[in-house]
């Protein structure tokens, strides 16, 4: 199998912290890649409200994610606090791509945990269909 390679964008939109819950910890003893999943979804909701918006009413619009790649890189254990930094591009009409890297701090060296990407649609649901871009949703993810 060939491994998949996520290319981020220039520019740096976002970044928060999290501490790797016991609950994120699979049989492996190291975080899952559910949990990886969460942390994303979680991340990404950070961004969205630091802005002042949630997932179902961005600016007039709301985001369904309609794909998602993660490249593990190393291991996470118990107790890491994870940064999370997130990116965007590939913006169409009515969709966009988030780009996350998600490392922590050891023996004062950055780890690189893992780099995802999620393609996030814009979506009506009362008209259960499509929406466009919004331009205050453009001016979030490409200031």
């Amino acid at each position: 199998m060939s491994r998949i390679k996520i290319e981020f964008p220039d520019t740096l939109l976002f970044t928060t912290e999290t501490r790797v819950r016991i609950t994120d910890i699979n049989y492996g003893n190291h975080v899952g890649n559910d949990a990886i999943v969460q942390i994303i979804h979680d991340a990404r909701v950070q961004f969205l409200n630091y802005h002042g918006f949630t997932e179902l009413d961005v600016a007039g619009t709301s985001l369904i994610m309609s794909n998602l790649l993660v490249d593990f890189k190393k291991e996470s254990f118990f107790g890491d606090r994870l940064m999370i930094k997130i990116f965007a591009g590939n913006i169409t009409k009515v969709s966009f791509d988030l780009f996350y890297r998600i490392s922590t701090q050891r023996d004062l060296n950055e780890v690189l945990i893992a780099n995802a990407q999620t393609g996030m649609v814009c979506y009506d649901y009362k008209m259960h269909k499509l929406s466009a871009v919004t331009s205050g949703l453009l001016k979030i993810i490409q200031p």
